[in-house]
């Protein structure tokens, strides 16, 4: 479920839990576009039959695709009105302590860690995040984006 705030409540909303986003499966196409616009072919990740004897029984996706889905994922956690431009300003910190086998399901989860204001009337949102894989037993990233949104 989406958290809608104004613009002028955002500063309030430090420690909030933004709960949990929607399940998005990672299929194999999705792997393999990603392959094709990274130039990254490398044979766990689009190599079906030859994954199955590797490491992880099967392809994987790779860990940049899963942390460029959290841009999307995250767009269904917090909706900020009375904003005009939003700026993705960075990583803290990005961990991939699983690997996301391809038809896995994974979806967004977090908290606001912290909320200030910077210059030119902006403010800067840095939450923690989590990327959970669907019954997995550990995330498929943990994540500390910093985000910045002006009026």
């Amino acid at each position: 479920m989406t958290t809608t705030v104004a613009f002028e409540d955002l500063t309030s909303m430090a420690g909030d839990s933004l709960g949990a986003g929607r399940w998005l499966e990672v299929d194999q196409a999705r792997i393999d576009t990603f392959a094709d616009a990274t130039d990254d072919h490398q044979w766990i990740h689009v190599d079906p039959e030859r994954a199955k004897d590797g490491p992880f029984g099967g392809p994987i996706a790779h860990g940049y695709l899963t942390l460029s889905l959290v841009i999307p994922l995250w767009t269904e956690l917090l909706d900020v009105t009375g904003v005009t431009t939003k700026v993705n300003y960075g990583l803290n910190k990005v961990r991939f302590p699983a690997p996301v086998p391809s038809g896995a399901r994974i979806r967004l989860s977090g908290t606001l860690a912290e909320v200030t204001e910077v210059a030119g009337g902006g403010v800067q949102l840095t939450p923690d995040l989590v990327v959970e894989i669907e019954n997995g037993g550990k995330p498929a990233c943990v994540l500390q984006p910093v985000f910045r949104f002006y009026p």
